[in-house]
């Protein structure tokens, strides 16, 4: 580990000297844990300009800041002359947690010290001393016109993943435009954003030069109750920092028992995941749908009839088929890419790093074609898994219905019954709710598929004032082509299972 900076030096033996002002170990000195020394070593380095820090709920990130906020105040840390930190959140209400922590270290100083501080609480929320060379901390509101002309000289936004987006990106672009006037430094601290497109994700996926990323989120798809995964997230855990373990368990098994919005916000806020917590545009959880994945020796069999989902993609965009038996109950998806431009090159572009490349080597994934892909080829490519067996039907989106006709012409399909289906409110409304019955009701089955866990993640429906559902994508990179392609198949296969069996009628000459 490279040498802590004068500054974080600095700030390290200041926050030690403070005493917490709220919680079980309020009155007691304050004590770093071994991930805040880290993050305080990082965003004092000589270069930073701006930190990051991602990190479960009630892991104590408000109050540090607060602290290395107070530092700087008095001039201990990072001294300059006339100094101004500002607390910015999405609204002033959040941004008062923050200030609060710094008011209660304020009082927790010495008596005599505290006559150094002024603290104003009416409507505009300050506090200012004039301890070498002068400072003021004060309380800005998501609205980047009410910094306009500033020169801070540290910031903090807190909770930077809840703010909304055209106001917040106002907002930071200002503070870091007025930072830049006097070599300020910024403290972004958050719990995961629900997804890769917010700007606190592209913060940590893509940060520049000069800043200071620490994540503590970790592997997807793990179990809520998973002790080991909870603590990547909660490091804070088994430091008396937040939560203790016990708790975390017992609440990620209350989050499991009612699901839904309950199971996704855990998530999201207690395992720092980057899962939408409103259960109203989400398809399904990341644990319903692990549900329906059992090994390769649990697999149903190929028995009855074949159903063969298809989902065309656009230029130069993925297409994906599923192949659903509603009898047995199994499942088997597969996509394909052109190869131009490469797999490695689309998972930087889309945000997903090496996953296209590790679906490939599954065999989840295949390249095929220039810069599209010939779907007549892959469609062949599709029948020909099933070893001579004939689909039933073929469900595809009417919307491409000349495109889908000429290439099962192509594949030698066209005398295969085609079920066309909208992927609108009507249609798509329909199809959602047959798969989600289906998927909880046990009848969906297949193998372990990063194809099929990465599409379902980015799969979100939205809903019409009807209470209708159609199929979305989450982020405008995401990739769920597969999830479209499944859900239309099994939805078709349930409605094949539902169909009465017709009966021989005898007719009298």
């Amino acid at each position: 580990m490279a040498r802590a900076s004068k500054d974080a030096v600095a700030a390290l033996r200041f926050l030690s000297q403070l005493t917490i002002p709220e919680g079980r170990l309020a009155g007691k000195p304050m004590r770093l844990a071994k991930f805040q020394k880290e993050f305080v070593r990082g965003a004092f380095a000589k270069d930073c300009a701006v930190a990051l820090l991602s990190i479960g709920r009630g892991n104590a990130k408000t109050a540090l800041s607060a602290g290395l906020a107070l530092g700087h105040l008095v001039g201990e840390i990072a001294h300059q002359p006339k100094r101004e930190i500002i607390f910015a959140a999405r609204n002033r209400d959040q941004a008062k947690t923050a200030f609060g922590f710094l008011v209660g270290f304020i009082q927790g100083l010495p008596e005599d010290e505290q006559e150094a501080f002024t603290i104003r609480r009416g409507s505009r929320l300050e506090v200012e001393t004039d301890l070498n060379g002068g400072g003021l901390a004060r309380v800005i509101p998501a609205d980047g016109r009410s910094i306009l002309g500033g020169a801070p000289t540290m910031a903090i936004l807190d909770e930077r993943a809840a703010w909304e987006r055209e106001k917040g990106d106002n907002l930071e672009n200002a503070i870091l435009s007025g930072l830049g006037k006097r070599d300020g430094r910024a403290l972004i601290i958050s719990t995961s954003a629900p997804d890769d497109t917010n700007t606190f994700s592209r913060w940590l996926d893509e940060p520049p030069p000069g800043s200071y990323v620490q994540e503590h989120r970790p592997e997807p798809g793990l179990p809520p109750d998973d002790l080991e995964s909870l603590l990547v997230a909660n490091p804070g855990a088994q430091q008396g920092i937040g939560a203790t373990p016990e708790w975390l368990v017992a609440q990620a098994k209350r989050a499991i028992a009612r699901g839904g919005s309950a199971l996704s916000s855990f998530r999201n806020l207690n395992r720092n995941e980057r899962v939408a917590s409103d259960d109203r545009s989400v398809l399904i959880t990341i644990d319903e749908w692990l549900a329906a994945e059992v090994s390769p020796e649990a697999l149903p069999p190929r028995d009855g009839p074949v159903v063969l989902g298809v989902d065309l993609g656009g230029s130069r965009s993925m297409s994906a088929a599923a192949l659903f038996w509603p009898t047995t109950g199994r499942l088997e998806c597969v996509a394909a890419f052109p190869t131009n431009p490469g797999l490695a090159d689309r998972g930087a572009a889309d945000g997903v790093g090496g996953r296209y490349t590790e679906m490939a080597d599954r065999g989840e994934l295949i390249t095929m074609g220039d810069t599209t892909v010939p779907v007549d080829r892959f469609l062949a490519n599709v029948v020909a898994l099933l070893d001579g067996q004939a689909p039933a039907a073929i469900v595809g989106d009417r919307f491409r219905h000349a495109e889908f006709v000429e290439a099962l012409r192509g594949a030698s399909l066209d005398r295969v019954p085609c079920v066309w289906r909208g992927m609108g409110w009507r249609d798509g409304s329909e199809d959602c709710e047959r798969f989600r019955r289906a998927l909880f009701e046990g009848r969906v089955k297949t193998t372990p598929s990063l194809l099929l866990r990465s599409a379902f993640s980015d799969a979100i429906t939205l809903v019409d004032p009807a209470g209708n559902h159609k199929l979305a994508r989450g982020r405008s990179t995401g990739r769920i082509d597969a999830a479209a392609a499944t859900v239309i198949a099994v939805a078709q296969g349930v409605r094949m299972q539902g169909q009465p069996e017709s009966k021989a009628r005898l007719a009298w000459a």
